[in-house]
């Protein structure tokens, strides 16, 4: 099995972080969707990452579905099975997949498009809802702390993986003096050799 993609990409990233918690030996295969395209493009023409190959030559992609597969056959799932518990860990993920998603817009409008073409309200509503989600989620981890030694669920360390991309690639954007709960909670679980294991650079 080979998972595909970049670990600079908070999606590669949680999700060979989460295949490693629930014990899913896979080889990891570091293309880039920029870089080496044509090479990405010839195991999935789609070129998204991550994307996931099975034994068997099944193409799995979306970090979301790839863990889900997995999330399904674990003796030890990443999230709850009880509907209000699992709903209060989705709610979590959602914001950190959303913190994620208008990050790389963020980056995409200031690295791709010509600065002339830059629409201004845009980025704007963008940095908005990224700010959002980084408060909704300083705000949890401030009231339900992971304690040292916990093994992360999928809510703690989509978390801290959005919240390490961040500072990674919008560090003016999202001040960490801010959030320092959420940043707390990723900072603990960066030095962790499950999350060393998978560095973004």
């Amino acid at each position: 099995m080979k998972l595909i993609g970049m670990l600079d990409s908070p999606y590669v990233r949680r999700t060979a972080i989460s295949l490693d918690l629930l014990g899913i030996a896979f080889e990891h295969d570091a293309l880039s969707v920029f870089s080496t395209f044509d090479a990405f493009a010839a195991i999935n023409p789609v070129v998204k990452a991550p994307t996931l190959v099975l034994d068997d030559g099944t193409v799995l992609m979306d970090s979301t579905l790839i863990i889900d597969y997995f999330e399904r056959q674990a003796a030890a799932p990443l999230l709850p099975s009880a509907p209000q518990p699992l709903a209060q860990a989705l709610s979590v993920v959602g914001l950190a997949l959303a913190a994620c998603e208008k990050a790389v817009q963020i980056v995409y409008e200031r690295n791709l498009r010509p600065a002339e073409k830059l629409h201004q309200p845009w980025v704007a509503r963008v940095t908005g809802q990224l700010l959002a989600a980084c408060s909704a989620l300083d705000r949890h981890w401030a009231t339900t702390p992971l304690a040292d030694g916990q093994r992360p669920d999928q809510a703690a360390l989509s978390s801290a993986v959005a919240w390490s991309f961040i500072q990674l690639m919008v560090p003016d954007v999202v001040k960490p003096a801010d959030f320092p709960a959420l940043r707390s909670q990723a900072e603990q679980l960066e030095q962790t050799a499950l999350f060393k294991r998978y560095p973004m650079v």
